[in-house]
């Protein structure tokens, strides 16, 4: 009888390149420093082309790289999925396109994008709206309004201007008699719209009466709010700026009412779910939505499969068969995944393959443990503990084949940019380990240690003028993997892995056949 495997995913601990910023490094890690030293390990690729992004210059991120860890094979993702759409034409030959157009046209009334303005390619691509705004053109949509939401995480701080400029340049260029486009209202990325997992609501509500109703403080322009509002909080992330609305003669330029067409041109689903539901469902009780526009909307992508939210998206997502979660249930063998809320999705439903639900109600037990709702700068420690707590009480029942969990604090804390936090973070995840080896030991389970992408690991960076700044994004450093196994001796062959290869490791672990399609296993 194969030995139970528990899988750590350390969310966002990487292997730093420069040491400019590494907050890894810089904590005391004593288990994860002797398991470096003393296990079998190799590094992992977890961006790019391994995990199905456009190139290397494009960051893994936690969906695409959870995504990996759990099927064992590369799809086409995110921006490189869009792209493919984009440039093959299905994108505009789908029916959500061609509908969205038509109701635009033929009523004469606004089409309307929502979603991330940088070319961060985590969650969206300037690019892509960029390409969809002059299609309306051609299309014959006369006006086009864009509800701006600025980054400054998935790309350098505070360069949310240069992002407005880019798409007012286009609008310029495209205006004329019989074509009107313009930034309609806007707000940094974690005040407003792109919650997820339903943890903070009056965001998302705050979005709905920015974008939705045109209500909150008015500017002629974007570039003067940005301005204006960056000299006036303070800030030193796009993403902490307040909401704000365009405004002409006191009126918004850019409500969306009963007859328009919405697209959120977001193509990562977990931030795009909540303002989905607001618009698609009719059954609603989040917030107070008001009275409701009667409008035709679209998502880049269909974000939940088994929710069919929202109804209507430009481009099919990656169809992931043949995931490890499947062979398990296929051979009767019992899974338990656990995280706090703000990974849970990971460990469940981009683990999965993009679906919510369970493979086997019977063989399957998923626990989420309710995040804190503040700044996770303010408690780096977040939910490490308890999730240790379950995992031990879990390990001892002896009722799982095959266990897996993620801890957080590498990737949330390391996005506030605050170098101190995450220290304490990263440390928090290493007391875990230290607790989770004692247990394993007990009961004879084997723990594999991975992450799915960096961020920790590089913590600041330097700009083309050579000063050092705050990094809040992700890093394209490679992440661990490291077999911990206190009585089994394993060998990890030689050769250059990715996320995919963790899977056919797991399957070979068990004396299970990996599915043809699945990369090789790394022992």
């Amino acid at each position: 009888m194969a030995k139970p495997v528990l899988l750590v995913v350390m969310d966002g601990i990487g292997f730093s390149k420069t040491g400019l910023g590494d907050a890894v490094t810089e904590a005391n890690t004593p288990t994860l420093d002797w398991m470096m030293q003393n296990c079998p390990m190799t590094r992992l690729k977890a961006h790019g082309g391994a995990v199905g992004l456009p190139s290397d210059d494009d960051m893994g991120n936690s969906e695409v790289g959870h995504n990996a860890l759990g099927c064992g094979q590369i799809y086409s993702q995110g921006a490189k999925l869009v792209n493919e759409s984009i440039e093959s034409g299905k994108m505009y030959d789908s029916s959500a396109w061609q509908e969205l157009a038509k109701n635009a046209k033929d009523k004469n009334s606004t089409m309307h994008f929502i979603g991330l303005l940088s070319d961060g390619n985590v969650h969206s691509n300037i690019s892509h709206l960029i390409n969809m705004v002059k299609r309306a053109k051609a299309d014959g949509v006369s006006k086009v309004r864009v509800h701006a939401l600025l980054d400054g995480r998935d790309v350098p701080p505070l360069t949310g201007g240069q992002y407005i400029k880019q798409l007012e340049d286009v609008f310029a260029e495209l205006n004329d008699a019989s074509f009107d486009g313009r930034i309609a209202s806007g707000g940094g990325r974690m005040k407003i719209t792109m919650d997820r997992y339903q943890a903070d609501w009056p965001m998302v509500e705050a979005g709905w009466k920015t974008h939705v109703k045109g209500e909150g403080r008015q500017f002629a322009s974007a570039i003067e709010a940005f301005d204006t509002l960056v000299a006036e909080t303070g800030v030193t992330s796009d993403q902490d700026l307040p909401a704000f609305v365009i405004a002409e003669n006191g009126e918004p330029v850019g409500k969306i009412v009963d007859g328009d067409s919405v697209i959120l041109f977001n193509f990562r689903g977990d931030r795009a779910i909540e303002m989905s539901m607001a618009f698609d469902m009719d059954e609603f009780t989040a917030f107070d939505r008001g009275a409701k526009p009667d409008v035709c909307y679209a998502g880049m992508l269909q974000y939940d499969g088994d929710l069919k939210l929202p109804a209507r998206y430009l481009v099919n997502p990656p169809e992931i068969t043949n995931t490890l979660s499947e062979v398990f249930v296929n051979a009767g063998m019992k899974q338990y995944a656990i995280s706090e809320t703000q990974k849970y999705g990971h460990v469940t439903y981009f683990w999965n393959g993009n679906k919510s639900g369970k493979f086997s109600e019977e063989l399957e037990e998923y626990v989420e443990i309710p995040s804190d709702n503040v700044s996770f700068d303010q408690r780096p420690w977040m939910k490490s503990a308890e999730i240790v707590d379950a995992l031990i009480e879990t390990i001892k029942g002896g009722k799982y084949d095959f266990i897996r969990c993620n801890f957080p604090n590498g990737d949330m804390v390391g996005h506030t940019g605050s170098m101190a936090a995450t220290i304490i973070g990263v440390e928090s995840v290493d007391i875990g380990l230290a607790r989770l080896k004692e247990v394993c030991d007990e009961y004879g389970v084997t723990m594999l240690i991975t992450a799915d992408h960096g961020n920790a690991d590089e913590m600041l960076e330097k700009n083309k003028k050579g000063e050092v700044n705050v990094r809040t994004a992700h890093s394209l450093n490679p992440v661990p993997f490291i077999i911990y196994d206190k009585d089994v001796k394993y060998t990890i062959k030689d050769g250059e892995y990715g996320l995919a290869n963790v899977a056919p490791t797991v399957v070979k672990m068990f004396g299970l056949e990996a599915p043809a399609c699945w990369e090789e296993s790394m022992i």
